[in-house]
């Protein structure tokens, strides 16, 4: 019989927001990874690796540092209000939403942006992750036409 397989015990877990293959070891990074020990520039180079195909959009990551101080990273998908700025093409939301409407989105752009965030969000059906899109969209100030 094999001995009991044992885990690594975590030391802490960082959450950052980076861009797509350009992280760079300037804050947030090197801040955040090195007060717990962390070879910065492995992980910015696994991260670039694995975001490649993101270039340039935010991307969310969870980071596991253990007390061996090894690590390892799940990627989330982008933020939905980066998806809806880049599907309308907008710099930024609304500065007054509900007063101010700065662009227009489609149902079926909806429906894509759900579908990619699908894995993340807490909605049990694709209508509701539309939903919880479209209200992202109203509080940026974007309406939805279809």
């Amino acid at each position: 019989m094999p001995p009991p397989q044992r885990t690594k015990e975590i030391k802490a877990k960082v959450k950052l927001q980076l861009p797509g293959g350009q992280a760079t070891p300037a804050p947030p990074v090197g801040p955040a990874l090195g007060q717990h020990g962390v070879n910065i520039a492995q992980f910015i180079q696994q991260f670039n690796e694995r975001t490649r195909d993101f270039q340039g959009t935010t991307v969310p990551v969870e980071l596991s540092v253990y007390v061996d101080r090894s690590f390892d990273f799940i990627l989330k998908s982008p933020p939905a209000s980066v998806l809806v700025r880049k599907a309308v093409g907008l710099a930024k939301g609304a500065g007054t939403p509900g007063r101010e409407s700065v662009g227009t989105i489609s149902r079926e752009q909806l429906e894509q942006i759900a579908r990619t965030k699908m894995k993340d969000l807490n909605a049990r059906t694709l209508e509701g992750a539309v939903r919880q899109i479209e209200g992202t969209c109203r509080s940026m100030g974007v309406k939805v036409t279809g």
